[in-house]
């Protein structure tokens, strides 16, 4: 893949934008640089690595599925931990499976790359011929690339177009999205994903804007949040932060995917087999808690998730709200398992 190098404008965190008809001070100064974009810049810091892998349990001969596959980090700490152990990765997003297939390459054909997304479990190991694994992870937070490149559109630190898909091939966009949505369909969707109170003067901003033909890039979205809250952050938060998420998530599908992994688990394992998730907020950890606490199927390997270590959160700020819940598939046949 070539290079490609695009103008972009990014987010100065020590000066301020100006919003017009805003009498307060402005947050942030946007600075035009150049940036390129090829696989080798698709690094993503690997959260909670070693103890996705102590949960599995990972052994040789045993197959394990990577269902978010990323930049391949938690793929490639379970082959590094046994040395005839297979992997299945799944992502939707093609440049990360590209990229995780270049970090992956020293494994030869101990590794196999679906493009799927994870919600789509089931079907895709049937399709490649895969019966029960020993193990699935799954790692639910945005990759830093998806973060950071601007063509994503889904940070409001980068200008670019408002996107916000995972795979950037299928599926209508976020500017789409809004497009098609009433005021209150927008709301609902601000409020419930992204658990933002203020939801109903954001979408009316944002819909406004639209309709006056002043929401082209996230830079435009971020304002029209911003002329509905105000520029004032809440302990440190942006004030798009919120609706950003909800929108991402509502563009993606994201927790109609989740559920749709955690009713496959059961059919995916062998018996004895583990599902390890990480989770980023509230939403995803109360769909992954409910699912893991039917006793009549699992074995929760905790009482309650575990969290990244301070090291690590001092080393890798995103991984502060990382949540791992993991349980083991009930095996029946076995007297005594509970």
């Amino acid at each position: 893949m070539s290079n490609a190098r695009a103008r972009l404008l990014v987010a100065e965190e020590d000066s301020q934008l100006a919003l017009p008809g805003l009498d307060s001070e402005p947050e942030w100064t946007w600075t035009q640089v150049e940036e390129e974009t090829t696989l080798d810049r698709f690094e993503h810091t690997t959260v909670m690595r070693e103890e996705t892998v102590r949960a599995l349990a990972v052994r040789d001969g045993g197959t394990y599925v990577d269902a978010t596959l990323g930049g391949g980090g938690h793929a490639e700490a379970i082959l590094d931990a046994a040395d005839t152990a297979r992997v299945i990765g799944i992502d939707r997003d093609t440049i990360a499976l590209a990229a995780a297939g270049l970090r992956l390459a020293r494994f030869g054909d101990r590794v196999t790359l679906i493009h799927d997304a994870f919600g789509n479990l089931e079907s895709a190991l049937l399709a490649h011929g895969v019966g029960k694994v020993d193990g699935v992870c799954a790692d639910l937070g945005v990759s830093s690339p998806q973060l950071d490149e601007a063509e994503r559109g889904m940070s409001f630190r980068r200008e670019g177009p408002i996107d916000m898909r995972m795979n950037t091939t299928d599926g209508e966009t976020a500017l789409e999205m809004i497009a098609r949505m009433d005021d209150e369909e927008l709301a609902n969707v601000i409020f419930k994903y992204g658990e933002e109170r203020r939801s109903r003067r954001i979408a009316r901003s944002i819909k406004r804007a639209h309709d006056n033909g002043e929401l082209h890039t996230t830079l435009d979205l971020r304002r029209a949040i911003v002329r509905a809250t105000g520029p004032v952050r809440h302990g440190g938060v942006d004030p798009a932060t919120r609706t950003f998420q909800g929108i991402r998530i509502a563009v993606n599908a994201e927790l109609d995917q989740l559920e749709a992994l955690l009713a496959a688990l059961p059919k995916v394992l062998a018996p004895g087999g583990v599902g390890a998730i990480i989770s980023f907020h509230s939403l995803e950890d109360r769909l992954v808690k409910h699912a893991f606490h039917v006793r009549e199927t699992w074995a929760p390997l905790w009482k309650k998730p575990l969290g990244a270590s301070a090291d690590e959160q001092t080393a890798n700020g995103r991984s502060r709200s990382a949540k791992l819940r993991a349980a083991r598939l009930i095996d029946h046949s076995v007297e005594g398992d509970p």
